[in-house]
């Protein structure tokens, strides 16, 4: 159930007439009242064809009309308008249940509560099944105005205790960072003009598609100017930035002028102020997993950036952690809506719809009333301004990687949010998750089936089915039964002729993610895995020189130095213990 107050109008008389009227397309039918201020009843148009609308709206007026008669300002503002709707697939409410809704909504805004006899005067028209439209006027029997700062708030509030009560659907409740919802001027606009959607929705999108491709607030306006965005910016007299806006090109107004939103109107972290702190994001640091010996491609790269992410999501789960680790997680956050955004537009051409719908989903997932500290991202951020730049596209097992990566991401965000308590965001990341899920089946689909037609031999499958049972032993039916268990098999048989131990792959790719709720724990495993062994396997030999140069160089050498060995089969690797 949503209540949405609107804002306050100064003409009665004419909101009267759209609540009675037929509506825009002929959608009102039979209206009615079903609840008021007054015990006695009031004259209903839509049931007494003696009654005017003229009439009502004076009754409603007033109290309005007894304090303008008198000195000072003039009371102008004093319509408040708050339809209150039902979810699709609710069941009908009768006109008493709505009238009980309208009596503990106003009653939760402040406009008439329990009890009060001087307060303000209020109607409860129902025109359709699913919604009502509560009409008051703002000023009390008395002469005051009544105290209506966070109404919206409150009546929200009050909904989701009706929602319970009555059985309702219901609906997640918001932390005020959400998107603004379009107004019906704004959704009618886009339909006359045949526009898929409303120029906010549009400005939004374009807007977070060109920040991985900027480093710098002016780098970003230049870059939506190029892509046909219309920018006009204010700037202070010195020249620094002041505030921008944007507009859509064709939304004009009635004279031909240029229709410009405000950033901060668009989205709660599209203001000016945000949008510089997050890209003045300095350069990332390395990650100790990244690869050095040889070059790596900005998928791979990204990659290790995810890493860091899932240690700071993990490392915080959101029930009791530091204000510090709270604000490195959100920061992560933000910055995977990035990585996102820069993919979607760089994938190939099949997978894009999906990308993109996961961008536009997991925009709302990438902020909260947490304070993102954008400083602690700098690697997600930096690495998705190199797959904007990139020149190549991406090599598909690396991406496969990638996106296998992105979908545990996107898991870990859902989980983070919700234990914070953030139900929009966990949903909107949930909703990514499918979106990710369902790239990832289609790109990897040719991948796979490389892997599986190169299956090893039934003796050496027979091994690492051993080594599975050994290093995974609570997942390990459901690994070697996965239909993606050959594949897995490959990937291991490669990754033992490049001198990385299988068992230990295993155990340290299942410790990295749990696999309970993995719906194919053989996909999971294979993603990781291949993520991991495209470092350089380790090397006996070069590790003893380097404990040689550093005893010569007079160097301290490392703590706990690992004795080189040889690597071994999966037949005869050692037993290793994995405690989870």
């Amino acid at each position: 159930m949503i209540p949405s107050v609107k804002k306050p109008g100064s003409n009665t008389r004419g909101l009267l007439a759209y609540l009675y009227g037929p509506g825009r397309h002929d959608e009102h039918l039979d209206p009615r009242i079903v609840a008021s201020f007054s015990p006695r009843g009031l004259p209903d148009p839509g049931r007494d064809q003696d009654a005017t609308l003229t009439q009502l709206g004076r009754i409603l007026d007033a109290p309005v009309k007894l304090r303008n008669e008198g000195f000072g300002r003039k009371v102008t503002d004093h319509v408040w308008h708050c339809p209150v709707r039902t979810a699709p697939g609710d069941r009908y409410l009768s006109d008493a249940e709505w009238g009980e809704v309208a009596r503990r909504i106003v009653h939760a805004a402040g406009i008439a509560p329990d009890g009060d006899p001087l307060a303000c005067r209020w109607i409860a028209v129902r025109h359709a099944d699913d919604h009502i439209h509560i009409l008051a006027t703002t000023v009390r029997e008395d002469g005051r105005r009544p105290k209506l700062h966070n109404c919206g708030i409150r009546a929200q509030a009050e909904a989701r205790a009706i929602e319970t009560e009555l059985g309702l659907h219901q609906v997640t409740p918001g932390d005020r960072t959400g998107d603004r919802r379009p107004t019906q001027a704004e959704m009618h606009k886009a339909d006359r003009l045949g526009w898929e959607t409303t120029s906010r929705a549009w400005l939004q999108e374009r807007i977070r598609a060109a920040i991985p491709h900027a480093a710098s607030v002016e780098e970003l306006f230049a870059y939506l100017e190029a892509d046909g965005v219309e920018v006009k910016v204010r700037r202070y007299p010195s020249g620094d930035l002041q505030g921008y806006s944007v507009g859509r090109p064709g939304d004009v107004k009635a004279d031909g002028e240029q229709v410009y939103i405000s950033g901060s109107k668009i989205a709660p972290d599209l203001s000016l102020p945000k949008l510089h702190d997050r890209l003045a994001a300095g350069q990332p640091e390395q990650h100790p997993t990244a690869r050095r010996n040889r070059p790596a491609t900005c998928w791979q790269r990204a990659t290790d950036a995810l890493d860091t992410l899932h240690d700071h999501l993990t490392a915080d789960d959101g029930s009791g952690g530091s204000r510090n680790a709270k604000e490195a997680a959100q920061g992560q956050i933000a910055a995977l809506g990035e990585l996102i955004d820069a993919i979607a537009q760089t994938a190939p051409a099949e997978l894009r719809s999906q990308l993109r719908s996961a961008s536009r989903e997991f925009a709302r997932a990438q902020r909260s009333r947490i304070r993102a500290d954008h400083h602690t991202a700098t690697g997600l951020r930096q690495a998705a301004r190199d797959i904007v730049h990139a020149g190549d596209g991406a090599d598909g097992s690396a991406f496969a990687v990638l996106l296998t990566a992105l979908v545990w991401s996107a898991i870990l965000a859902a989980r983070w949010h919700q234990a914070q308590g953030h139900q929009q965001q966990a949903e909107a990341a949930r909703t990514t998750v499918i979106h990710l899920q369902a790239a990832y089946d289609q790109a990897a689909t040719p991948h796979l089936t490389a892997l599986t037609h190169r299956q090893p031999t039934p003796e050496t499958t027979n091994t690492l089915a051993g080594a599975v049972r050994s290093a995974i032993p609570d997942h390990a039916d459901r690994i070697l039964t996965d239909p993606n268990w050959p594949a897995l098999a490959t990937v291991l048989a490669d990754a033992h002729a490049a001198g990385h131990p299988p068992r230990t792959l295993l155990a340290e790719a299942a410790a990295r993610r749990e696999l309970t709720t993995a719906r194919q724990p053989a996909k999971v495993l294979l993603g990781r895995i291949q993520h991991t062994t495209r470092n350089p396997a380790p090397n006996p030999r070069a590790e003893a020189a380097r404990l040689r140069s550093h005893a010569a160089g007079n160097l301290p050498r490392p703590n706990n130095p690992q004795p080189a060995t040889r690597p071994t089969s999966p037949a005869t690797e050692p037993r290793q213990r994995h405690g989870r």
